[in-house]
């Protein structure tokens, strides 16, 4: 099939299909499922396993997500209180997986704990991650 350069369109008809373009952007999907219509996010609960003195596994698990990154700050979230509960200020991210099996999450998800900042680009300083976590209602452990 052979295209035509865009140039070779008079102004006012590429001026119009782009008009029409932008307009059927905006508009709604029709009869198609929206972010509303999902489920409210449930958090399912956290297993926490000590590893070795300063390595957590967390391991939790939610239903409704709209993103990874939903059941990510879950996680994440349990690390930074859990952190506190052991009396440490900082933790650092190691790695999480995560899966989803019929509508159900999970994350796998591993940080080591320290009362000094630990080096490493995926930190987190517990007490600001843990009162960000309150404000946004994702529960810790």
């Amino acid at each position: 099939m052979r295209v035509a350069p865009l140039c070779l369109f008079p102004s006012s008809t590429l001026a119009g299909v782009f008009a029409a373009l932008l307009v059927a952007g905006c508009q709604p999907a029709a009869d198609g499922p929206t972010l509303q219509d999902a489920p409210p996010a449930s958090y399912d609960g956290i297993e926490t396993r000590l590893l070795d003195d300063d390595l957590v596994n967390f391991r939790a698990q939610m239903t409704g997500v709209a993103t990874r990154a939903d059941l990510d700050a879950y996680a994440r979230c349990a690390a930074a209180q859990y952190t506190l509960i052991r009396g440490y200020s900082f933790a650092r991210h190691v790695r999480t997986s995560i899966t989803e099996e019929g509508g159900v999450w999970a994350a796998d998800a591993v940080y080591t704990i320290s009362p000094d900042l630990p080096r490493g680009l995926q930190t987190l300083e517990a007490e600001i991650v843990a009162a960000d976590c309150a404000e946004q209602g994702i529960p810790t452990v």
